[in-house]
């Protein structure tokens, strides 16, 4: 008898060859590489052949979630560094601030409202709720996102900055709402998170991305000018500095996503030779496309039939809500007044308000945030309630972002973008 462990090479395998070699074929259809995935992972799961079973007597490998998940949404941020090559100026970051400092905390407080009035929460477990499942995807989105640093796109902008910095500054209200699970008067810890959580973790992240990534690209200036480097291990200068950021910014109690984020934007700007990042971008994207093949699979091994059943109609409920009224409304409210968008005073097209807030895709960092919380303190029921809706809206997100992407850009290049770019060319 053939090995488990051979088959799911094989399957693999057979999927990586499927997907390079129709690539062609899946860029112009309404399915998107993680659809794919999924539908693998369900086929290879317990309700189809059976090649990975991750559950033991009911219980699920938390640890083997959680690191792959972190590996992927680091890899991805740095990426959503490297092809920004917008100037640090706010004019410049307007759309970006206005999805972090407003459409974020909508996004968790409403979730947080939702759990708590429909769902019956205390407000600790809603605002965990709303913490997990607030940030937008970087992972999932990349069909979105900007294609390199020459790409201006203020929409593709907007999904890039906001994926590359919300999947980070949700973290806060991870720790708040598990710091509620275990002890509800909040006066006890909340001067605590305030300064530890919410400053210092944020300053120190912002701090650590900018020192790291400024002395990698210094000693590796330097030792070139001595010594040159294999150009086939030059890329993974990209990697070393992804590792040595979100490491040394953990070990200092910062936020590592956040970081690996700004490291990515440093790094992007350091080098005199624009070729580098770009050299540097293309190897991480083919490292993100790999980690993204097995996060997906492994969701799709893990869905259960009964509890997604159980929890179906709250997670239903939640879905509907996030999908078409706190997202939407929350981009509307939070672009009020945004008449131009930098650079070339580009007109801000209804239309914008429109895909910004149905593409708020949830994905792997909502993975990530989970199983962080399930390896902190989150338990029980509770636990259960929390995991299958949470499971339940990515694999929702995968569908139905994943049908409307290639048509909705389709349509934004073909009548939005295309009017930008004439009238910038006039001006």
């Amino acid at each position: 008898m053939v090995d488990t462990y051979i088959l799911n090479l094989l399957v693999v395998g057979l999927l990586l060859l499927f997907v390079t070699l129709g690539s062609g074929l899946i860029s112009r259809s309404p399915f998107s590489y993680a659809i794919i995935y999924l539908i693998v992972g369900i086929t290879i799961g317990p309700y189809g052949f059976g090649l990975v079973e991750l559950r033991r007597e009911g219980l699920f490998n938390v640890e083997l979630l959680k690191r792959l998940t972190e590996f992927v949404v680091i890899v991805s941020v740095f990426g959503c560094g490297l092809k920004i090559s917008r100037p640090f100026k706010l004019a410049a970051w307007d759309t970006t601030l206005r999805f972090i400092g407003i459409l974020m905390p909508i996004s968790i407080f409403s979730i947080a409202a939702v759990g708590k009035f429909f769902l019956g929460m205390d407000w600790g477990p809603a605002v965990l709720l709303g913490a997990i499942l607030a940030p937008t995807d970087p992972v999932l989105a990349s069909a979105l996102q900007l294609k390199d640093t020459n790409d201006n796109d203020e929409l593709r902008f907007g999904l890039t900055s906001e994926g590359g910095l919300n999947d980070a500054l949700a973290f806060p209200f991870v720790y708040f709402g598990l710091y509620a699970l275990k002890d509800d008067n909040w006066g006890n810890w909340i001067k605590d998170w305030v300064g530890v959580d919410l400053i210092w973790a944020i300053g120190a992240g912002i701090i650590m991305g900018f020192l790291v990534a400024k002395a990698i690209v210094w000693i590796d200036m330097k030792i070139k000018e001595r010594h040159p480097v294999d150009d086939l291990m030059e890329d993974f200068i990209a990697l070393s500095a992804i590792l040595l950021t979100y490491a040394l910014t953990e070990v200092v109690n910062g936020y590592g996503f956040l970081a690996v984020f700004v490291a990515g934007l440093i790094m992007q700007k350091s080098y005199y030779n624009p070729e580098k990042p770009l050299a540097q971008l293309e190897f991480i994207e083919q490292v993100e496309k790999l980690l993204e093949i097995g996060t997906i699979l492994l969701l799709g091994t893990i869905l259960l039939y009964q509890p997604i059943t159980n929890f179906a109609s709250q997670s239903i409920l939640v879905i509907l809500l996030l999908f078409f009224l706190i997202r939407p409304l929350g981009v509307f409210i939070s672009t009020i007044g945004k008449k131009t968008i930098y650079p070339h005073h580009q007109k801000f097209y209804p239309q914008k308000r429109w895909i910004f807030g149905w593409f708020g895709i949830r994905g792997v960092g909502s993975l990530y945030y989970l199983a962080y919380a399930l390896d902190n303190g989150l338990k029980g029921d509770l636990a259960e309630q929390i995991s299958w809706i949470t499971y339940t809206t990515v694999v929702v997100s995968v569908l139905a972002h994943g049908i409307s992407a290639t048509p909705s850009m389709n349509w934004y290049n073909k009548n939005i973008a295309s009017k930008i770019e004439t009238s910038t060319s006039k001006s």
